[in-house]
């Protein structure tokens, strides 16, 4: 997640006096502090929150001591730092909890200006050894001839994708991808469920737009027998099949306001009643779902739940549109053509780089699908052969010529005007200003939306109103 998540700290200690001393001697110096009096509700926030960065937990505890707390913390998160706070300061206890992974100690009563000095010292370490292993993942995607879970790229925008995705896996919270149609918002849902503990259970998509609104309750939550006309037998509905994995509803935003609430409830409670069943079902299931429209825009004009939106979107992930990735159309042009010939038995066509020139410029409002079905039937109609400009569509060819007399600024600022000629500093403020406002002065979910930590995005907009903008003022 951004940096706040990586900078949050687990407290475990019996002891509420040393506890709360603890807690306000780490949140004075800027970490988020989750303190827990009993060892067994610290590992069930940390199950939730894997991107914990440091657990500090006493040694000697009712239930679960400080050893226990550790090795259960290590099987779910292996790179998490630990320090232990001890009242027996002996050298062999000391030694005992290094030798189970603890990375450093303290002895009660805790010397509060010690604890901060020896936290960052291990946060620090801890984000070092995380950067380090994001940077590598990218580095394979980018040898792999930019392939990862079979979504090609080596783009910023989805090398940028594929960390996140990375990131996010692991954790049990929600999911909201945001991506026009056709950019592969279902390969980044299974993406999600195989790097999850869930991948040996069951992924299962639901479209929710191809469903008619009358059945689609009874198709998500099932129904029992003569609960309506034709139901002849119980029937398990896709919340019960997923029980363990992942579910993914597709095109959220076709889900009927009468649904919504009970959806809603499913993911507060973890329950739910089949159609014309009076038991309550409990399941675990991850849910992730996608959406091409603007569910802010469409909560605020009362068409989708407000408290639904924001349920799901505990994570944001965005998919560029093949527009904003152009250097990856060569990548996946190649891929396409290769994969369709081997499906057909036929020669691998070789495009040339006039033609590959005009794939480049083309808008692909249907993006990745478009350039996929377009392969396939270069595939078919001109095996083995060398594709000139001249084999494409007429409607790309004019469609990338305009495109390329107007520029790469055209058509894709809209009301804002071209990127070309303005400083980056212009372009962040005003990205940074137009995510606040879609979000509606949201700063939590901004900083989300734009793949940044909510201190980064604090302090940018401090630093521009000491430049004077008083227009991000009012958007807040």
């Amino acid at each position: 997640m951004g940096e706040d998540d990586k900078g949050r700290i687990v407290v475990v200690d019996d002891d509420a006096g040393g506890r709360q001393a603890m807690s306000r001697a780490l949140r004075k110096v800027g970490y988020d502090v989750a303190p827990f009096g009993d060892g067994l509700e610290a590992l069930a926030f940390l199950r939730e929150h894997p991107n914990v960065a440091l657990v500090v937990t006493d040694l000697k505890m009712p239930g679960l001591d400080g050893i226990e707390v550790l090795r259960r913390a290590r099987e779910m998160v292996p790179d998490i730092g630990v320090l232990m706070v001890t009242a027996f300061g002996s050298v062999e206890t000391a030694v005992g909890a290094m030798k189970y992974g603890a990375e450093d100690y303290l002895e009660k009563p805790v010397n509060l200006e010690v604890l901060r000095g020896r936290v960052a010292n291990l946060v620090e370490k801890v984000q070092l050894g995380r950067e380090v292993n994001e940077f590598k993942a990218v580095e394979r995607i980018v040898e792999d001839r930019g392939s990862f879970e079979g979504m090609i790229g080596i783009s910023t925008p989805m090398l940028e994708l594929f960390r996140k995705i990375q990131q996010v896996s692991p954790t049990r919270s929600s999911i909201l991808i945001l991506g026009e149609s056709g950019t592969g918002k279902e390969l980044v849902a299974r993406a999600i469920h195989r790097h999850s503990a869930r991948s040996a259970e069951t992924f299962l998509p639901v479209d929710c737009a191809a469903i008619p609104a009358e059945i689609l309750e009874s198709e998500l939550f099932g129904h029992e027998r003569g609960s309506f006309t034709g139901a002849q037998a119980r029937k398990l509905g896709k919340f019960e099949m997923a029980d363990g994995g992942t579910l993914f509803l597709d095109e959220l935003g076709e889900l009927p306001l009468s649904l919504q609430a009970k959806l809603l409830r499913a993911l507060e409670s973890k329950t739910f009643m089949r159609v014309g069943g009076s038991q309550e079902i409990q399941v675990d299931v991850r849910l992730v779902a996608a959406t091409n429209r603007d569910l802010l825009v469409m909560a605020n004009e009362g068409g989708f739940r407000a408290d639904l939106y924001y349920r799901l979107a505990v994570v944001n992930l965005r998919i560029p549109p093949l527009r904003e990735r152009r250097e990856d159309i060569p990548a996946l042009a190649s891929a396409f053509l290769e994969r369709f010939a081997r499906e057909n038995e036929r020669e691998e066509p070789r495009i040339t780089p006039e033609a590959l020139q005009v794939l480049k410029w083309a808008p692909w409002p249907g993006n990745v699908r478009e350039l996929r079905n377009l392969c396939e039937s270069l595939s078919i109609l001109h095996s083995g052969q060398e594709i000139q400009p001249q084999q494409l569509p007429e409607n790309l060819r004019q469609a990338a010529q305009d495109a390329s007399v107007a520029g790469p600024g055209a058509g894709s600022s809209g009301a804002h005007g071209s990127l070309v000629g303005r400083t980056m500093e212009e372009i962040e403020r005003e990205v940074l200003l137009r995510t606040l406002e879609r979000t509606g002065g949201n700063r939590t979910q901004a900083a989300e939306m734009l793949g940044i930590g909510l201190r980064t995005l604090q302090r940018k907009i401090k630093q521009y109103r000491k430049e004077g903008f008083s227009v991000i003022d009012a958007e807040l």
